[in-house]
């Protein structure tokens, strides 16, 4: 008859009779090391100690290698965000988008296209003028109402600040075009 584990005696297992050499040559399961079992010797065997890192509630571990990338959609939202923050602020502090707006639209452009996926370098050129457009529809005053005010608002200020939107989109689409050419040497050469 043959015991559990935890109802046979200390020392080796007993292997019953009449088994193959083959069963007989291999190791039974070990027990853990925090186990109350007792050894062969009849001491009790002591667990070791581990080695835990605790980490302080709500941190996280530190940060460490690249930073963190945009998707296509997380750039769009990134990029829609960014400037209707610049032009809130350029419209409370100055009445009006004017430079902080141009500033804040190549800031918000060269963060696009340094923080985006590889595989989603397309979005940051696209993703910049589509939230500089939104922002001067939500923020900029109008002063007709309805579709046609809206749409000649947009259009007047698009044509107004055309050197900023040209020189945040072209700084986009280098910076992405460097990355793609980058990548492509580096899967070349490996």
């Amino acid at each position: 008859m043959e015991q559990s584990i935890r109802t046979q005696p200390p020392g080796p297992r007993r292997r019953p009779p009449g088994r193959g050499a083959a069963e007989a040559a291999v190791p039974g399961p070990s027990s853990p090391p925090d186990s109350r079992l007792r050894t062969a010797s009849g001491t009790r065997a002591v667990p070791r100690p581990r080695l835990r890192l605790r980490l302080p509630v709500g941190r996280s571990r530190p940060r460490t290698g690249r930073p963190a990338r945009l998707t296509a959609i997380g750039a769009g939202v990134a990029a829609v965000a960014g400037m209707l923050v610049v032009a809130g602020v350029d419209r409370l502090l100055f009445d009006g988008l004017g430079v902080l707006f141009g500033l804040g639209y190549l800031v918000v452009c060269f963060q696009l296209a340094v923080r985006v996926r590889s595989c989603d370098l397309p979005a940051a050129p696209i993703s910049g003028p589509i939230a500089f457009a939104a922002a001067l529809v939500l923020v900029q005053p109008v002063a007709a109402h309805g579709v046609t005010g809206q749409v000649v608002a947009l259009a007047s200020g698009l044509a107004l600040r055309a050197g900023w939107l040209f020189t945040g989109t072209g700084l986009a689409a280098a910076i992405v075009a460097a990355r793609f050419v980058a990548q492509r040497r580096f899967r070349r050469t490996r």
